[in-house]
Formats: C-alpha cells, structure tokens, sequence
C-alpha cells in the first residue's frame, strides 16, 4: 500500500503499483488476487516447508494454507478446492528473516563508510569514522524528507531480501516531523517493523518525551504490522528519563552496549542497581563484565548480535559464545548500511562460521569443555523465531504455526547457485543469497512475486534517494569520492 491508498484498497487498484507493473498496470502472470484480504485463503503447495516449530514439522514436500493474513494449517497434504494456490515445487518456504536492529535512515548513504571504524582512536586513516561522520555530521543535515525515503527505500530493500520484519534505530529523532516521517516510511514500506524511537540532536528537539504522542498517534493498538520499543542509550544525558517513559508506557527499552563508547562502568552500576529487565534489548554487548552479563541474564535480557559488523568496525569480539552459555535469547541485526550489507545469508554465515571458529580452536587445543559446533538450524533458529521473541513478536510471526500471521518467503532452491538440493538448513545458509528470495508475504499480502517486488515506483523511488544524498553530501561539507 502506497501513501495514496487506504488500508482496505486492493493492491491491484494501487496506482503506485499499477505504475510498476508496466504503463497497463497488469497484474504479474499468476499472482494470487487478493492474497492477505479477510476471507482469501491461499494455498502455498508442495515446497519443501522449514516450519521454525517443532510441534509443527518440517516437510520434504508439503503445504502452507492462508486465510487472510493469518497461516490456518501445515501439513504434507492439504486439500483446500477454494483457495489460489501458489506452486512452491523447487523451492523452500520458511518465515521471513527478523532483523532486530537496523538504522535505516542510512540507507542513502551504503558503502560511504565501508572502511570506517566506530570510533575516532587518533590515527589519520580513522578521522572518518562511524560515530564522527554519520552522527555528528551526515545525519545533523537530514530533513523530514530525507527521513521518509530512506525508512522507505531501506524497507523495500530489505524485504526483497526477505527480511519480513525490522526494528527500525534511527536516531534520527531531531524533530516531531522527523519522527513522524519516519513511522510514515516504515509504514509506507510495507512490512513488520518495530520503530524504535532513539535519540535526535536538534535544538527543540521531541526526544524522549515525545513518545507519549507518538505511541498515542500511532501505536494505540498493537495489532498491527508497526509496534514501538523505547531507545535508551546509557551515553546520552538522561537516558534515565528514557528508561522511565518508555517503561511507563509499557515499552521494550532498547540500547546499545558498547566498549568502545565506554560503556562499561555505567552499566556495571546499572548491573548492580538492578535496574535491568526482561523488556530490555541489549545490542551488541561487547566488553561487558561477567557480574553485568549476569544480571543481564538472570533479568531475561535480550542480546541482538551484529556479528559483521562488530567484527568490522571495532566493536569488539562479537558475544555469540557468551550469550548462548547463559542461555539467553540472541537474534541477528544487520545495523548500518554505510558499512556492511543488510543482507541476512551474510549474517548468518557470519554468526555460524564465527562461532564455529572458536569451538574449532578450542578442540584443537585439546579443550575437553569445548562447546558444540552450532548447525546450519541454529543459525536459521537465530535468524526467524529468537528475533520474534526478542521483540516480543513470537506469538504473530518467526514460524509457519497455525494462528501466527503469514509472514513467508519463498526461497529457490532451484537456481544454479543452490542445485542440486541435498539439506535444506545447509543449502539456506551456506549457499544462498539474496538473489534466491523468489516471493515473499507479510500478513498475507504479497509483497514479492517471483522475483519482483510489488506496489512501489522503484525507479522514482530510486531518484529521490539519490536526490536526498546528494543534499546530505553537499550539506555535510564531505565530497563524494568513488574511489576515495
């Protein structure tokens, strides 16, 4: 649904859609008419069907049938004479990925900051780097618009990819207008997000005490694709204020725990005044003390592992062995698109071969309390249903389970890149990529069909990005250098 349209119109009506389509506005060959509409039932036949629930099962050849935006049945056979049905032969249907972290404000700005590190540490090859350039620099000069297309364009993006569901950190709260053209691009998207409502700089600035408008705006009801999670950094003058407003509106609290920013006397003492819950979201958690990774733990605390990027960017050694020690929940964020792709094959093979690593070297070493090697399931497992739990999600999506919604993707198991199909988990994550996502739902609608997103002007979408960046560049004083 594009912003001319109401919730109710049929995506075939929509004129953005329409417009992607092709100067007729023809459907695309086979797409289900109506898919995600009350009463529609969908039948997604005879795929190879990762259900992400062991009460459900997996299938080498199975079903998947939809009612509206809800999944009712997943068996080996279904009979279902009145549904459409989608043929699933030669490929993998699995639930969407769940990215639960990502500064999608970024999006305009991908590879700008590909060498960079987090942090100034004074030598002259890391005067441009992550927290200087991006923070207090690029993202000074973004205007509402420039929110609004790059929540956009980055949403879009990600679901071609087949990420299904996002939180969304923007720190990029300047304003209410800011804040408001960043619901409006997710939104716009159409996808499952959770907004997470961080930090802004300006001076009149709405964070944090804007959350109560915006949560009464918005997020009245939470039956619906766009929830909210407060942001809450321990290195921004009263984060306490943050933690308090978003707990009083019964809010997840979200932050990122860092070394590197240093972080870790403050959240020791945080630790130690029990102030840690099972609603807070932990990201990165690099550097940490074990009396604070304890109390993390034993508090119910979420960790969200940018493994990629943590490795790349001098966060510090990315905690996989540690949170899966202390049994807590750990899902996986792509972070920021300045230095690393969003793309969710990349982490997952980051986070098996990572964590494989260590255990490899510690039974080398002759260590007899070595952990398991993870499987390719694990890495499926942190990638779907440990991101919906973290966010609170798990009763709507991160599985094909009876009652959740449909939040699907098709995979291609097909394509020369895959072919021969001998392990499902194994051919999803050591050999695909983005380029294998063939069709993806979200509550029912089809939002990618056979390997072509729906519903948005790509092209114009596309020029307005570059538009926005070109303004940010030149406001920034930083010249774009292709080669730099």
């Amino acid at each position: 649904m594009c912003r001319l349209c109401s919730p109710a119109t049929p995506i075939a009506r929509c004129p953005v859609w329409a417009a992607a389509g092709g100067a007729t506005g023809t459907a695309p060959a086979g797409l289900p008419a109506g898919a995600g509409e009350t009463g529609r039932r969908v039948l997604i036949k005879g795929g190879m069907v990762l259900s992400m629930d062991d009460a459900v099962g997996n299938f080498a050849k199975g079903d998947v049938l939809v009612e509206g935006a809800k999944i009712v049945q997943v068996a080996a056979r279904i009979d279902a004479p009145d549904a459409l049905v989608i043929d699933a032969k030669g490929k993998v249907v699995m639930p969407g990925f769940i990215d639960t972290h990502h500064h999608q404000f970024e999006t305009g700005l991908r590879s700008s900051l590909s060498d960079a590190i987090v942090v100034n540490d004074g030598k002259p090859e890391n005067a441009r780097n992550y927290y200087e350039t991006m923070l207090l620099n690029f993202s000074q000069h973004y205007r509402p618009e420039d929110v609004y297309i790059n929540e956009l364009y980055g949403g879009i993006a990600q679901l071609d990819a087949g990420v299904t569901t996002v939180m969304d950190v923007s720190q990029i709260h300047h304003s209410a207008a800011h804040s408001d053209a960043a619901i409006e691009g997710l939104r716009d998207a159409g996808r499952r997000a959770a907004f997470g409502y961080f930090e802004g700089w300006w001076e009149g600035k709405e964070y944090p005490s804007g959350a109560k408008r915006i949560r009464e705006r918005y997020f009245s009801s939470d039956d619906q694709l766009l929830t909210m999670v407060m942001g809450g950094e321990i290195y921004i003058d009263g984060y306490e204020e943050a933690w308090k407003i978003g707990r009083d509106l019964g809010l997840q609290v979200a932050l990122h725990v860092v070394t590197t920013f240093g972080m870790t006397p403050t959240f020791d003492a945080l630790a130690k005044k029990g102030a840690f819950r099972d609603d807070n979201i932990f990201i990165h958690m690099t550097g940490m003390t074990d009396d604070a990774w304890k109390a993390a733990a034993d508090a119910g605390a979420h960790v969200s592992a940018a493994v990629p990027i943590e490795m790349h960017m001098r966060h510090g050694m990315p905690p996989v062995q540690k949170a899966l020690d202390l049994g807590m929940g750990l899902s996986l964020s792509s972070d920021v698109e300045c230095t690393m792709t969003a793309d969710f094959f990349t982490q997952m093979r980051a986070l098996m071969t990572l964590q494989r690593m260590h255990a490899n070297e510690r039974c080398l070493s002759g260590d007899a309390d070595a952990p398991k090697n993870m499987r390719c399931i694990d890495a499926i497992r942190h990638a779907t249903i440990e991101g919906a739990k973290g966010l609170r999600l798990d009763h709507k999506t991160g599985s094909l389970t009876p009652g959740k919604e449909a939040d699907i993707i098709l995979l291609d198991a097909e394509a020369i890149n895959v072919a021969p199909i001998n392990n499902v988990p194994g051919a999803v994550v050591t050999l695909m990529d983005r380029s294998n996502v063939d069709t993806v739902m979200v509550a029912g609608k089809i939002r990618k069909w056979q390997g072509r997103l729906l519903g948005h002007d790509l092209d114009k979408l596309k020029r307005e990005l570059e538009a926005s960046r070109d303004y940010i560049f030149e406001k920034s004083g930083i010249e774009r250098d292709l080669f730099a």
